[in-house]
């Protein structure tokens, strides 16, 4: 019998990419979209897509996920951000795979990140942009973990290999938008330290040393010098992520903000 599979989409006023992103899902049986503080349009437009539309206001991304999943109510769910794309083969891919005479519970699908019209494909990782995600799953094998940014994740049983197409991912327009993204991110995992109470177990010179060791695994093992400068930046932020972060959930306890 036919495997059914429903697309979760999170979204928070993505009114100019939602409808690119919602006219590549006709493979979708169903199409749950979870509106997180949108005060734009996103809403009317994705009312011309699914009636399964759900808006609210999540501190924690985790829980966001979380309440996403639960929606979903086919056999797999394919879960992407309004601003990732699901070209053709991708689609047919993803049918074939959950499709197949196979006892996997969830796959890896690549993300190729564009900055503006430019495809970065390489140097992303270590808490800075993503190589690729387990985003392909069966219902109930897939929880997010209770965290602002980044969640940790837990998945239950069989990987099946990665697939083959990938995601188009804008990531953001231009290199403004990478220093905006460091900048929230490392706030968000600041008060995520605080409240796992980690910055306890977290010292200055390890997140020193994390500089060099994340920036070292970004630009040679995954490839950001293939990138040039561009991959530097990348690799330098990934290196930055751990150090900015627990600065700033020190300096937040000191009552600085």
């Amino acid at each position: 019998m036919k495997k059914e599979i429903s697309v979760l989409i999170i979204a928070h006023n993505e009114e100019k990419i939602i409808n690119e992103c919602l006219s590549l899902l006709k493979f979708a049986d169903e199409i749950v979209i979870v509106l997180d503080n949108c005060n734009d349009n996103t809403e009317e437009i994705s009312k011309l897509y699914t009636n399964k539309i759900f808006s609210g206001s999540w501190e924690i991304e985790g829980e966001r996920r979380n309440f996403g999943i639960s929606k979903c109510t086919k056999d797999w769910i394919l879960e992407i951000d309004a601003d990732e794309f699901v070209n053709s083969n991708l689609s047919e891919e993803i049918l074939q795979r959950i499709n197949s005479s196979n006892d996997y519970n969830y796959y890896n699908i690549k993300i190729d990140n564009y900055i503006g019209d430019k495809l970065v494909k390489y140097g992303w990782g270590s808490t800075f942009g993503r190589g690729g995600v387990n985003c392909l799953f069966q219902k109930g094998f897939k929880i997010w973990g209770h965290q602002r940014v980044h969640p940790e994740i837990s998945l239950k049983g069989k990987e099946g290999p990665a697939l083959v197409n990938t995601i188009k991912h804008k990531f953001v327009e231009n290199i403004s938008g990478l220093f905006e993204k460091f900048n929230h991110w490392t706030h968000l995992k600041a008060l995520d330290l605080i409240d796992s109470e980690k910055i306890n177990n977290e010292n200055l010179f390890r997140n020193i040393r994390r500089v060099f060791t994340r920036f070292l695994k970004n630009y040679y093992k995954r490839r950001g010098k293939d990138e040039g400068l561009m991959g530097f930046l990348i690799s330098l932020f990934a290196g930055l992520f751990p150090l900015v972060s627990y600065l700033r959930a020190k300096i937040y306890q000191s009552g600085i903000k």
